[in-house]
């Protein structure tokens, strides 16, 4: 193996992995709160798939710090997506920092990579029952 070798993982599948403290109370919020079921399981770990790319939840007794997005979903209509979450009880993340503020929970994001095609993205941010910091993202074209 060529240490230039680029390609070695360019193939591979990436998946997301988040720690739980809490294996169940993360399940019921992942079931209630997001509406997804895990599909497939084993002890000490939940496996998801969305979009066909899969993140698991592992019992863990460390735990993030929360301040960075740790994943994320690229939807369609953040609006609809932020307003059917917060009224099954997630909260959103309210932002006031230099270039980046939400407006009922959605920021506003200049610039966006060339190879999506658009100018920005709409934001927005919440944690899951562990404390991971977990984001919602709309292109704006």
């Amino acid at each position: 193996m060529n240490a230039h070798d680029t390609s070695i993982l360019a193939g591979a599948r990436v998946a997301t992995r988040l720690p739980a403290q809490d294996l169940d109370r993360a399940r019921q919020f992942y079931s209630e709160m997001l509406g997804l079921e895990p599909v497939d399981e084993r002890p000490g770990g939940l496996l998801y798939r969305c979009g066909g790319v899969d993140f698991a939840l592992f019992q863990s007794a460390g735990s993030s710090p929360g301040t960075f997005t740790q994943m994320g979903w690229e939807v369609d209509d953040i609006e609809a997506v932020v307003s059917e979450l917060g009224r099954r009880g997630v909260v959103f993340e309210e932002v006031d920092l230099p270039g980046l503020r939400t407006s009922g929970g959605i920021a506003e994001i200049d610039g966006n990579y060339p190879s999506k095609g658009a100018r920005g993205e709409r934001g927005a941010w919440f944690r899951d029952s562990e404390g991971n910091m977990l984001g919602i993202g709309e292109p704006v074209v």
